[in-house]
């Protein structure tokens, strides 16, 4: 554990040093490797010079908020994993643990085949994140009733898919379909094949939640109700309680029914790593709710 501790510190030492010498040997005046360009106000900028520099913060700061507070529902990952480790008897912690992690790869991998193209192929993009989401304008309608699936974005490709604002888009909701597929693992915990775990987790992240995804939140029929039916607002769902809890506690429920119940259960169990996991999820909550907004700032209406 010294010898350990000791080469983490290094590596933050030599970490640090590479950095101050890059700075220092940097040539202030050298242009930025991303084409922009950055000048002192003058004072004779004109409305439109003021308007593009707020602008380009506008969208830097959505950018930012989506990023990171998906990197933190990413995190949900080791809180669940915990949570179920430490309902699970010894011999089965690797197997729980495991379980957890290669769900997120699985889960990734088909929405990112085929997932996100069925839930928000249609969608429009998100408005905080730029136009480019305009190019997502392929949705596959019942008339009279609304949306169904979109069909465009498969493999993140396609004619106006390369755009920050999309991949930005993706990488949120990835986070929130994994959310989705790890759920049930705790239901079938201790008495589950991993093979059985791939294939359900291919299922879920290509077709069964990018299909209710698109319903609520891609523009398919459910959001629209109210435009459509005059039913109010719609089926609304802001922070996932239906589209992400509600769809995986049906999948956990229906999991447990049936393998059946976990014979012993509780009876050698490590608690530390529930209330671990326990206060790990916690705190992570918040910023699910707050991202789900979709963008830190929103333009003021005139």
């Amino acid at each position: 554990m010294k010898k350990t501790g000791t080469i983490i510190g290094l590596l933050i030492v030599l970490g640090i040093a590479a950095i101050a010498l890059a700075l220092a040997f940097s040539s202030p005046g050298s242009a930025d490797p991303t084409g922009a360009s950055y000048v002192m106000p003058t004072g004779k900028e004109t409305i439109t010079d003021v308007a593009t520099m707020a602008n380009k913060a506008y969208y830097g700061a959505n950018f930012t908020w989506i990023m990171i507070t998906g990197f933190m529902v990413f995190f949900f990952q080791c809180g669940f994993a915990m949570v179920e480790t430490g309902f699970c008897r010894g011999k089965n912690a690797a197997h729980t643990m495991t379980m957890n992690f290669m769900v997120f790869l699985v889960g990734a991998v088909g929405y990112f085949l085929v997932g996100f193209a069925l839930q928000f192929g249609g969608s429009g993009g998100a408005a905080g994140l730029g136009t480019g989401g305009s190019a997502l304008n392929a949705m596959l309608s019942i008339p009279g009733i609304g949306g169904i699936l979109g069909y465009k974005g498969f493999l993140l490709s396609g004619d106006g898919i390369y755009d920050p604002g999309i991949y930005a888009l993706f990488f949120f909701q990835m986070v929130f379909m994994d959310t989705t597929v790890t759920i049930p693992t705790g239901a079938v915990a201790e008495r589950i094949k991993y093979s059985a775990i791939v294939i359900t987790s291919f299922f879920i992240s290509m077709f069964l939640y990018p299909l209710f995804g698109n319903w609520v939140w891609g523009g398919g029929w459910l959001s629209t109700l109210g435009k459509n039916f005059g039913l109010g607002h719609g089926v609304v769902d802001f922070a996932g309680s239906a589209v992400v809890h509600s769809m995986g506690g049906m999948l956990a429920l229906a999991g447990a029914i049936v393998i059946g119940p976990r014979i012993g259960k509780f009876k050698k169990t490590e608690l530390q790593g529930h209330f671990r996991g326990t206060i790990s999820l916690w705190p992570l909550l918040e910023p699910l709710s707050c991202s789900s907004a979709g963008f830190l700032l929103m333009p003021v209406p005139r």
